[in-house]
């Protein structure tokens, strides 16, 4: 369930910490995902690591990881969950910029997407992605989300005002995208 010949996905560790805190605090990983590209004390990681990533009720936070060398890629996660409405909100970070651009992330979200609507039975799946990452938005549109609002000029990045895309998917569609 949480693996692929390339991947598999693990729950996020104490030790995970220092990979996490050089991801968060990389520019060039953050400046796609992250609303808030304020730099982080390692003390503020490793609080926010076991505070949040592993113990939220409300998120399921894991991490990718290179099969073969073993080696953490990334974070993906679920948050926001809504057990009595049965949405979520799904995240991931490529932190590892040698796998970018190679499927890594297509994989992992695929394996958190299986978890939330065959395990968790979520019914509905939300995501944000900035409107200048690209990428990004074929990967979702072609696992089967769909544009659902925009927050006009919301976030400014590089001298610009951006917009971020609301993007979902319910199970029935990601069944038939299978």
């Amino acid at each position: 369930m949480f693996s692929t010949k390339r991947i598999h996905l693990r729950k996020v560790e104490k030790c995970d910490a220092e990979n996490y805190h050089k991801w968060r605090n990389d520019m060039e990983v953050m400046i796609s995902t992250n609303l808030s590209l304020d730099l982080n004390t390692m003390e503020d990681t490793r609080s926010f690591v076991e505070d949040v990533l592993m113990s939220s009720s409300s998120s399921k936070s894991y991490i990718i990881v290179e099969r073969e060398d073993e080696i953490p890629i990334g974070i993906t996660s679920l948050i926001h969950i809504d057990y009595k409405n049965r949405n979520a909100e799904a995240i991931i970070d490529i932190g590892e910029k040698e796998y970018w651009g190679k499927g890594y992330g297509s994989e992992a979200f695929r394996l958190l997407l299986n978890y939330a609507f065959k395990e968790l039975n979520l019914h509905r799946v939300s995501l944000k992605v900035f409107s200048f990452n690209e990428k990004a938005m074929n990967l979702y549109k072609k696992l089967g989300f769909q544009e659902e609002g925009i927050s006009r000029q919301s976030l400014y990045r590089n001298g610009q005002w951006n917009d971020i895309i609301h993007m979902g998917i319910l199970k029935e569609e990601y069944d038939k995208k299978k």
